[in-house]
């Protein structure tokens, strides 16, 4: 039984992987603005504008699973919300650096997510491993400063990344917006609709950090299923799961951009992410096809 300390534990994927990691008998413990002494799990003050973490979340821990940040596509990219989204995520680090130092926390590894944006929103039909280059854009920035704080906690103990792609739940995430037009009769591809999207479903996203928190990983793991498909695919497979026709035609790229500025560059790009990585080390995916996950979370 380990204690794991886990931030942004009350978001998307927090909330699965808290309930899958305490099912396997690990103590789980939140770090939040909100502290909650009746919450589901023992839930801890940190405040990353005054520098401060409350002791006792720490004390004992195991382990560190970094989760939170604020969203990329919660709101237009201006340039004080381009600032909050690199603060909230290199800041946090730093605090969580320097509360694991001041109180000399033997841990036994930290976990960063982070995110397949790191090789750039719009890489078309490349194949991507983690050894690919970054991008060069705004995104691409955000996430080579995230894992390089992260990778600065190597000081005290085994660093591991995963490296998110486009996550398929019930609860929200990218399925959520995209069904909402289909369910409505309104759904259509985005732009092109040939763009890839390299999707996981939940599940195997929290498995991949079990996998890496139990097997003692360290270095960087792409967390995408083996079988990425366009964006065109996605939205018919959804359409298919509702019982819904597609009868518009593609959104044209121009519309997304008005209505998302800069932003209309993650679901106008795409990905074509590999994840070999992390199945040589062992890890089975759950779901390998966009079709039975997309039906296990609608149906």
């Amino acid at each position: 039984m380990a204690k794991i300390v886990i931030t942004g534990g009350t978001g998307l994927v927090g909330s699965y992987l808290s309930k899958m990691l305490s099912k396997n008998n690990h103590e789980v413990v939140h770090l939040s603005r909100t502290p909650d002494s009746s919450a589901e799990y023992p839930t801890f003050e940190w405040n990353i504008g005054k520098k401060y973490i409350d002791p006792n979340a720490l004390d004992g821990a195991d382990y560190v699973i970094h989760l939170a940040g604020a969203g990329v596509a919660n709101k237009r990219w201006t340039k004080q919300r381009k600032k909050v989204i690199i603060d909230s995520r290199v800041e946090s680090i730093k605090l969580l650096k320097s509360q694991i130092e001041k109180q000399q926390v033997k841990l036994k590894s930290f976990i960063s997510a982070s995110a397949i944006g790191y090789y750039g929103m719009d890489t078309g039909a490349a194949e991507l491993t983690e050894e690919s280059k970054p991008g060069n854009d705004y995104l691409a920035h955000v996430v080579k400063l995230w894992e390089a704080e992260a990778d600065t906690l190597e000081e005290f103990t085994s660093v591991a990344k995963v490296r998110v792609g486009v996550v398929l739940a019930k609860e929200g995430g990218a399925l959520k917006e995209i069904a909402k037009p289909v369910k409505l009769f309104a759904g259509a591809p985005l732009g092109s609709g040939d763009q890839y999207m390299s999707w996981i479903h939940i599940y195997d996203l929290c498995a991949i950090f079990r996998q890496v928190l139990e097997n003692k990983l360290e270095g960087t793991y792409n967390a995408t299923a083996p079988n990425p498909v366009t964006n065109e695919a996605l939205t018919k497979s959804l359409a298919k799961a509702l019982k819904r026709p597609l009868i518009l035609p593609n959104v044209p790229a121009f519309v997304m951009k008005s209505m998302l500025g800069e932003m209309a560059q993650m679901v106008l790009g795409g990905n074509y992410v590999l994840s070999d990585k992390i199945q040589s080390t062992g890890f089975t995916y759950k779901f390998t096809q966009v079709d039975a996950a997309v039906k296990d979370i609608l149906c």
